[in-house]
Order: C-alpha cells, then structure tokens, then sequence
C-alpha cells in the first residue's frame, strides 16, 4: 500500500509559502486567519516560516477558512496543469503524525470541479476536520482494502473494502481505523 514521496523540504516549502500568499491574499493579519481557522497565532507563523509541516487536521481547518479543498490547495503548490498525470507524477503527500498519506490521481484544474484522491490511514488512525472545506461539498468514498469508520455529522459508517458512501459535508467528520486494520479507499471529490 506505499506510495511514491514527491521531495517534503521542497514540499514543504512550498507550502509554507502558499499559505502565506493565500492569508496575503486575503488581507488578513494572522490573528484574522487564527480566529477563522482555530489554528493557533504561533503555529500559522511556524507553518507560513516552513518551521514545521502542517498535519491533516491543520490544513483542514486552513483550508475551511479559504473554502478550499485539500486537493486544491495542494494544486495551488504543484505544478501547473496538465490533463494527464502519469501514476509516476501522481503527487503524494505524508501526515507522518496522523498516519496519513493523500495521492492526487485527477489533475486539479480551475475550470473543473471533481478531483479523485486515493488516500491511506494506517492502523490506529485518526483524523478530525471540524468543518468541510466548503459547506455541502459531496464526497463519495470507496473502500479499496482494510476498515474505516467514517462519522459524518455524527452519524457512523462502518465500512469495509468495497463500500460507497456518499454523502454531502456540512459540519464534522473523522476518519478512523482499528489498532489492527489501516483503510485504503479513493475519494471522489465533486
């Protein structure tokens, strides 16, 4: 279930300094953006400074802030567009702390709106985004191997390889495995 790592110090920064033009963009100080994120002052300046890396649940709520996807922001930081990305160039990015890994499959285009990730959660995972990137954007998950619960909205799904959920994001969800079984699924991202 490994994926191929694009460079993470170069990732990283590039990171770092998308964030920075996004909060620029927006003409907020970094106190605006803490209070829309719930990412605390000091942490936004280490991330913005590439002191450390941002975590699954961090970019979440960055994202929420900006109304954006994960996916999107992540284009936003690779290269340009192209409608084709060989399964070599599918870039792969790492939660180490989470046990997180995200490949883009889809190349993210402005003018197109679905992206398709393939995504693993290792064993005794666990990832909380308390709001969507967008609200009511629709997501459809299919299981490729392993377990995952999945609580949208405080509603639990138990799924397991080849389930589909689909379901419109409105609030929170968390994505969780057992000490024993990790997950690996696509999502569908409309």
């Amino acid at each position: 279930m490994g994926f191929a790592h694009i460079d993470d110090e170069a990732l990283g920064r590039q990171i770092a300094d998308r964030l920075k033009s996004l909060r620029s963009a927006q003409g907020w100080l970094l106190d605006e953006l803490a209070s829309r994120s719930g990412v605390s002052r000091a942490t936004l300046s280490r991330l913005e400074n590439a002191e450390v890396s941002p975590t699954a649940q961090v970019l979440g709520r960055l994202c929420s802030a900006y109304g954006l996807t994960m996916s999107r922001l992540m284009s936003m930081v690779e290269d340009d567009f192209s409608p084709l990305i060989r399964t070599r160039s599918q870039p792969a990015w790492e939660d180490r702390s989470a046990g997180f890994v995200r490949r883009s499959l889809s190349p993210p285009s402005s003018a197109l709106a679905g992206e398709v990730l393939e995504c693993e959660l290792r064993p005794g995972a666990r990832i909380d985004y308390p709001l969507p990137p967008r609200p009511g954007i629709e997501h459809h998950l299919l299981m490729l191997e392993g377990e995952l619960v999945l609580t949208v909205e405080d509603k639990r799904h138990d799924l397991v390889e080849g389930d589909c959920l689909r379901y419109r994001l409105y609030g929170a969800s968390r994505f969780e495995t057992s000490a024993e079984t990790g997950a690996r699924y696509l999502l569908f991202i409309v």
